[in-house]
């Protein structure tokens, strides 16, 4: 049992709604646009992205291992190796078999749906794998931009063609508010991490930007997720339900405040920002997801 909650530990599931937002997304704007849903088609999305999200946060933990980053006094990852819970040869074969059971899955998406699903598939597959092996985008300052697109437009874009077996900007747009505060979860933990990943030698965003410049990315996300949804409310894509978001707003200022009083010398302070940032996203997705309802029953 301690070997199994070790490898649960190494999937980070915690940061799962940010999967779960996207794809319950994607969902109900095909059921809004085409009156359609499939219950084993949306489970088969969902099951098949969380294992490709899974996969690609294990893998990143032995590569982070591997290059000296993560480290028994670091923040991040799911300090499975660091604190010997599981060995780095453990870590890489979990990687593997949940890589291999997304790829199935896959397999299974492409039969039903055919040559878009996958192109998209092929996406999100290279997006994981390339994550932290061979181009290892991530440690070169390519993670912000690469969490955005798969978590938001690509993910709420792909469930929305399962189940409507159709394309449409409507998903693309209306994915870019969650979107923003995904990134806003990435963003955060770099934020932490600028001294260390110095020294480690991994270009984020953040340590290029330097700490007091990488705070002012992580206001502008939040401004630009409450802006773009305020704005869709009055277009045909939203209704003024939507507006409902701004109750998160004093959870969004409360985590600007911590950021603001951040220090590089303190990465402690912050350490749980990640965290934060991921309840701000999850909120702001649910309440966005039942003012579309909200507007489709009133």
């Amino acid at each position: 049992m301690t070997k199994l909650k070790s490898y649960f530990q190494a999937i980070r599931a915690f940061s799962f709604t940010a999967v779960i937002i996207s794809v319950a997304l994607g969902a109900l704007l095909a059921f809004q646009d085409k009156n359609t849903f499939s219950l084993p088609m949306f489970l088969l999305v969902l099951v098949n992205t969380l294992l490709l999200h899974a996969g690609t946060n294990v893998l990143s933990d032995y590569f982070d291992y591997k290059k000296g980053i993560d480290t028994d006094y670091s923040f991040g990852s799911s300090k499975v190796i660091s604190e010997r819970l599981l060995t780095p040869k453990e870590v890489l074969i979990e990687a593997v078999v949940i890589f291999g059971i997304a790829i199935l899955l896959g397999l299974v998406l492409i039969y039903l749906r055919g040559l878009p699903i996958l192109i998209i598939g092929c996406a999100g597959l290279f997006a994981g794998v390339f994550y932290s092996f061979g181009l290892s985008y991530k440690y070169f300052a390519l993670g912000d931009f690469a969490v955005f697109l798969m978590f938001g437009p690509l993910t709420v874009l792909g469930t929305y063609y399962v189940l409507a077996e159709s394309f449409s900007i409507k998903p693309v747009l209306l994915a870019i508010p969650p979107g923003l505060l995904v990134t806003l979860i990435l963003v955060g933990n770099n934020i932490r991490d600028i001294k260390h990943d110095i020294n480690a030698g991994v270009k984020t965003v953040a340590n290029l930007l330097g700490h007091r410049r990488a705070k002012w990315e992580y206001y502008l996300l939040i401004a630009m997720a409450f802006a773009s949804a305020a704005i869709m409310a009055f277009t045909p894509l939203l209704s003024l339900w939507s507006l409902l978001i701004f109750v998160t707003l004093p959870l969004a200022l409360k985590n600007i405040r911590i950021v603001s009083q951040s220090n590089p010398d303190s990465p402690a302070s912050i350490a749980d920002l990640d965290v934060k940032s991921a309840q701000l996203h999850l909120i702001f997705g649910i309440l966005l997801i039942i003012s579309i309802v909200i507007g489709m029953v009133i």
